[in-house]
């Protein structure tokens, strides 16, 4: 099974280098140089790693087949994806597209909104939800705040704090 690792941003620097907004809790296994990488769109790859640093916080990728700025500027947006085992043995493991399309509601019931997207980020993942009225909310993927993932219910549900979601406004 694949499972998207990173999402490429901006290019850095003239040799064809990229950030990337970084989507795996093992990045130092993922992006070791000699990684083949399936990219979504498929026209953007498949990648081979040339090199992988860090930048103030910031992972920088370098690919074989990417040389020059303008390159590596063709790349932004593009998913990388990695394979991994189906069955991880672990219990609460969830991937963004597991997530995706997910209704949300409150622990009494009520309807909140739809899953869009996950973020990693170094404190915790984000889940990324679009209310009803439209607007788009960060929720902190945490189990005070999202007791239960219910993928065959289709389903997740939150107990957020107050003012995290501002639900009178709905």
């Amino acid at each position: 099974m694949q499972v998207v690792v990173a999402r490429i941003g901006k290019a850095h620097g003239l040799r064809g280098e990229v950030t990337v907004q970084v989507l795996t809790g093992a990045p130092d296994e993922r992006f070791v140089p000699g990684a083949t990488f399936v990219t979504e769109p498929e026209a953007s790859g498949p990648l081979v790693l040339r090199s992988a640093r860090d930048n103030n916080g910031i992972l920088l990728l370098g690919f074989e087949q990417i040389e020059d700025r303008s390159s590596a500027e063709a790349l932004r947006g593009t998913r990388l994806l990695a394979e991994v085992l189906a069955d991880t043995g672990e219990d609460e493991v969830w991937y963004e597209r597991d997530l995706v399309g997910l209704r949300a509601v409150t622990v009494e019931g009520a309807e909140i909104g739809e899953v869009t997207g996950l973020q990693s980020r170094p404190a915790q993942d984000l889940l990324v939800v679009r209310l009803s009225g439209g607007r788009e909310a960060l929720v902190p993927f945490v189990t005070a705040i999202v007791p239960e993932v219910d993928i065959e219910g289709g389903r997740v549900v939150l107990s957020p704090p107050p003012g995290l979601l501002d639900l009178e406004e709905l």
